[in-house]
């Protein structure tokens, strides 16, 4: 009986009714004919509602489903499907109220829908979320009624369904297809540059005239009582690392994303393309202490550890520490790699702290900096000011852009690799800029 009650409503149209039958009534004081007419029009009703009610709760009842990818995409627009399957055999009205996760604070979501007797429906809506992380949906709340439309049945569906939200994956593979340029790979064409002896193992064979003597593996001869040799092959995979800052410059907020957001969904677009290019990929996350790293591989599923490890980055309010970077680097970086440094940089001053180890790491590795152009200032700079005081604000946005070309020039004069982009066009400017290099043959 109670839960009879928790899912028994009123529509609208019973409080219309009963809001006029008072009307009559309060005009049967003065007019007494409409007294008995009222007492008539309200038996009616009573009996016009309890069939309703009857009808509603005769035995039959539908069934729902909320039906979710099995991860979100972060600042991407993710399918959410409601399929409705009614088993009366009669045309219902339906009331759909899905609670959504709080991070949307969407609080007014509410789909109407014809459900035909014995008949299933199915339909779809969009979430945007801007922050990765566990995002849990309630109730999947659905209001029934008849055509009379006096009485509501709800029923309730999918308690407490958590959807994990993941750096854009896909953002990934949009700009897959820029891993697929046949050019770069044809023979004659690509840029080859060696340096030293990098040359990977491939096998152990007998020793024949002209084998390189230095390459005999004694081991194996003792064991073989012939001259064993190693083969080598040349070293093509080249480690490609991302490195992502995790200070509080990159917290900062534009379009909705963090800073760190976008280097996160660009470093996993840019690890798909360079595993596409047979380079092995890794990834080191650092601020106060090192938070991740990701010794560089080939491997397939390196894809996905990269992800789970991005998934639970987050940003903190301290700066971040360049030299810890510095050492940690020297310490597990044996060979020479290429560094995608995301940071950022709002002055000189900032810079300025931090370009000895910018330079130490250039030494060693081929390291590309690459940090964000402000463009809520670049819209300041573009707008005609109307009075002295925008065209003060306007000298002083003009200088911050300026300043911004001036710190790229500076870690150009090092020797440094640089990238000076706007946020939302990161990922793609960051695979160009590393398929610029595979083409120059720099690393």
């Amino acid at each position: 009986m109670i839960q009879f009650f928790k899912s028994l409503y009123f529509g609208r149209r019973l409080f219309y009714a009963l809001f006029g039958i008072s009307t009559l009534f309060l005009l049967s004081f003065w007019f007494e004919i409409l007294y008995s007419f009222t007492w008539i029009l309200t038996s009616i009703l009573l009996v016009l509602l309890f069939t309703d009610i009857i009808t509603l709760y005769s035995g039959s009842h539908i069934d729902a489903d909320r039906i979710l990818p099995e991860k979100f995409s972060n600042s991407d627009e993710n399918r959410v499907e409601i399929s409705i399957k009614n088993s009366y055999g009669f045309k219902l009205n339906a009331e759909v109220i899905d609670e959504i996760p709080v991070q949307f604070q969407k609080r007014d979501f509410l789909r109407s829908a014809d459900l035909l007797p014995h008949n299933t429906l199915s339909f779809e809506y969009f979430l945007k979320p801007l922050n990765r992380g566990e995002y849990v949906f309630g109730n999947l709340n659905i209001y029934i009624t008849t055509f009379l439309k006096l009485a509501k049945r709800r029923y309730v569906f999918n308690k407490d369904q958590m959807v994990k939200v993941y750096p854009s994956f896909v953002q990934m593979k949009k700009l897959d297809f820029l891993a697929m340029d046949q050019k770069i790979s044809l023979q004659g064409i690509k840029k080859i540059r060696r340096i030293g002896h990098t040359m990977e193992f491939e096998q152990i064979k007998e020793y024949v005239r002209g084998d390189d003597v230095r390459t005999i593996n004694w081991k194996a001869t003792a064991k073989h009582s012939n001259l064993m040799v190693n083969q080598f092959q040349d070293e093509r995979a080249q480690p490609v690392y991302s490195v992502i800052d995790c200070g509080r410059v990159m917290k900062m907020p534009f379009e909705g994303l963090s800073l760190l957001d976008y280097a996160i969904n660009s470093t996993l677009a840019f690890s798909n393309v360079a595993l596409k290019k047979k380079d092995r990929v890794g990834m080191l996350v650092f601020s106060k202490k090192i938070d991740s790293l990701k010794k560089a591989s080939a491997r397939l599923s390196q894809l996905n550890h990269i992800m789970e490890a991005l998934y639970n980055i987050n940003t903190g309010y301290l700066d971040s520490d360049f030299s810890l970077l510095y050492s940690r680097i020297k310490k597990n970086l044996s060979h020479r790699s290429l560094l995608m440094l995301y940071t950022n940089f709002e002055h000189m001053s900032g810079l300025k702290r931090q370009l000895p180890f910018l330079k130490a790491l250039a030494k060693n590795h081929l390291l590309v900096v690459i940090f964000f152009e402000n463009t809520e200032i670049t819209k300041l700079t573009e707008v005609a000011p109307q009075n002295l005081s925008e065209s003060a604000h306007q000298t002083v946005a003009e200088q911050f852009a300026h300043n911004k070309k001036l710190m790229a020039k500076e870690l150009q004069r090092h020797g440094i690799q640089t990238l000076l982009t706007p946020p939302k066009d990161l990922s793609v400017n960051t695979i160009n800029k590393y398929l610029e290099i595979k083409a120059r043959g720099l690393l």
